[in-house]
């Protein structure tokens, strides 16, 4: 339809531009054809005057003798005659003339006319390019009105489809609020029910002890109602011995009666209280660890030996080891690695003897810590999760999971009965232990890569470059300080007063708790940390500070001084990840990147 309004337009055009060019050129020729008609008729005139005139020629010469009168007829005659002639030659001359105007124009007409045939043709030409055009793009208006119904229908299913899984996502909404409501609803009954059996363990355990302490108080009364058949050279010899062990003298020649007469009065009910508090004591341990197992841990060192000297090399892990820590005692060695498994290595005679092996992670450990007495350690994993061990038995007994990224540190807290976790997650988690779940969550806004704590507070590295400390009270922070590159490592001296920190600008910095301050710096020429994990230490007295380099090199600092006072770089083969220092100041232990784990000593 469109196609024939276009054909039907374009012939009205033409079909106007011909009758224009008709009425434009009529007009110039009917002029022309007008002075024609009037040359023409002249011309006609011309001739009847001229015949007639000759014919009046030929008849003069018989008229002169016909009389005088028709002789000056004839002469005015032919001067009009002559005089016509004339004014006709002028107006022939002219009409010729104007002839060639006409001519000219006529042919400076039809030029025009030309010109315009061929504008015409060149018009048609592009009018019919204009016209395939046309149709090309009606045909791609055509597709795109198709196109655009596919696209509307698709767009209208895909709204069906959203609407669908909206109202899908609501109802497994609402099931994951009701499940996590049971949830918690199991959880407190499990507790409660746990409660309710630990209060049953502690009864019968009571009972047990109440009975037992009841069956010694009659053994010990029936003991003593029972006269003692002593001989007195026997008794002597024995309190002399007695007296030579204790911290008085007893001579040999003092009664026996007397002995006897003070053993006799010392009163019944104290005896038995001393022997109901040894048992308490002894009941009381026993729901807590064994005593064998129990390490003391060294109050202060008496002096911190330099290391020197790498005296043993071993194969730690099958692959990357990450971390490292001594036990509160400097007996045991605990290692991490990506082999997910957490080694303990037992320290004898400058050899690190292995001992056994933690398991229960499913990913890289990444953080080692003991608790105040080394009966329980704690490990920090890829796994987004975080694991607490016994060390009498090798027994996983927690595993506290929360975060939704990789744990990268985990530390006790000083009354070992809580810990802080902190991830990749930019979380910071407190946990209880004896509940067994998460207390506070907090938002560092940064990936955490190290914690240490104090007692009431948290410091925290991060990997936007600042320190963070936390009050655990309020969750709050506290304060903070930037330094100059991504937060590596945090450690405390001994009295908790000076943080040690190591950032990926190459910079190891000490800062003073009490006044808020960078109190000294330490760098040196080939140093370089290797890894956003990279872990450094105090000594035990603080005098120290030790680090690892990319390069493998062990170096170590004089706090005092704050130069560098020595550099071990002969024996790790990849870049170190984490330094200790053993409570007692004797050893220093460091894992690399490879599988090896160096322990050193200036022996």
């Amino acid at each position: 339809m469109a196609a024939r309004r276009a054909d039907c337009g374009w012939k009205r055009h033409i079909s106007d531009q011909l009758k224009l060019r008709d009425r434009v050129q009529r007009h110039t020729f009917e002029q022309i054809v007008q002075q024609y008609n009037r040359l023409l008729e002249k011309s006609d005139l011309q001739t009847v005057l001229t015949e007639r005139y000759q014919t009046e020629k030929y008849d003069v010469p018989r008229g002169h003798e016909a009389s005088s009168m028709d002789s000056s007829r004839s002469d005015s005659l032919h001067q009009e005659m002559s005089q016509m002639r004339i004014r006709h030659q002028e107006e022939l001359t002219e009409l010729h003339k104007k002839r060639g105007e006409l001519a000219q124009t006529v042919i400076e007409l039809n030029n025009q006319i030309q010109q315009k045939d061929r504008e015409i043709q060149s018009n048609e030409a592009r009018m019919l390019e204009y016209q395939q055009q046309i149709a090309g793009l009606e045909g791609d208006c055509r597709d795109l009105r198709n196109n655009l119904q596919e696209l509307e229908m698709a767009n209208q299913t895909l709204k069906d489809e959203y609407d669908a899984l909206q109202i899908t996502f609501s109802a497994l909404e609402e099931k994951l609020r009701k499940t996590s409501e049971d949830n918690q609803e199991l959880v407190s009954r499990w507790m409660a029910e746990k409660a309710l059996e630990a209060n049953r363990l502690n009864a019968e355990n009571e009972k047990d002890t109440r009975r037992r302490q009841a069956k010694l108080q009659k053994d010990l009364a029936d003991a003593a109602k029972e006269p003692l058949p002593i001989e007195q050279d026997d008794d002597i010899e024995v309190l002399a011995e007695d007296g030579g062990k204790g911290a008085g003298e007893t001579s040999p020649n003092r009664p026996i009666s007397r002995t006897l007469r003070k053993t006799s009065q010392q009163p019944q009910g104290g005896l038995l209280d001393s022997i109901s508090n040894i048992f308490g004591r002894r009941s009381a341990n026993s729901l807590g660890t064994s005593p064998e197992t129990t390490e003391t841990p060294s109050g202060g060192c008496a002096e911190v030996r330099v290391p020197t000297t790498a005296l043993h090399v071993f194969e730690a892990h099958d692959g990357e080891v990450n971390t490292v820590r001594f036990s509160p005692g400097s007996r045991l060695l605990a290692t991490g690695g990506m082999d997910r498994r957490v080694k303990l290595w037992e320290v004898i005679s400058g050899r690190c003897e292995a001992k056994g092996a933690l398991t229960g992670s499913n990913a890289g450990i990444t953080s080692i810590d003991f608790d105040s007495a080394g009966s329980y350690l704690l490990a920090a994993s890829n796994d987004f999760a975080s694991r607490i061990w016994t060390m009498d038995d090798y027994r996983l007994r927690h595993t506290l999971t929360g975060h939704s990224g990789k744990v990268l540190s985990a530390r006790f807290l000083l009354d070992n009965a809580r810990i802080v976790s902190g991830s990749y997650d930019r979380t910071l988690k407190l946990w209880d232990l004896r509940s067994k779940v998460c207390m506070k969550t907090v938002f560092a806004g940064s990936s955490c890569n190290d914690i240490v704590c104090t007692e009431q507070c948290v410091m925290s590295g991060h990997f936007d470059k600042k320190v963070r400390f936390w009050d655990i009270r309020a969750e709050s922070i506290v304060r903070e300080m930037e330094l100059q590159g991504r937060v590596t490592s945090l450690d405390l001296n001994h009295d908790r007063s000076e943080l040690l920190t190591c950032s990926r600008d190459d910079v190891l910095k000490i800062i003073d708790l009490r006044s808020n301050a960078i109190r000294q710096t330490f760098s040196a020429q080939g140093f370089k940390c290797g890894a956003d994990w990279t872990r450094v230490t105090f000594s035990p007295d603080g005098s120290y500070v030790a680090g690892g380099s990319a390069d493998g090199a062990l170096y170590v600092w004089n706090v005092l001084t704050g130069k560098l006072d020595r550099t071990l770089d002969r024996n790790h083969s990849s870049a170190i990840n984490s330094v200790s220092w053993s409570p007692s100041g004797t050893y220093v232990a460091s894992v690399e990147k490879g599988s090896r784990a160096i322990l050193w000593s200036d022996m």
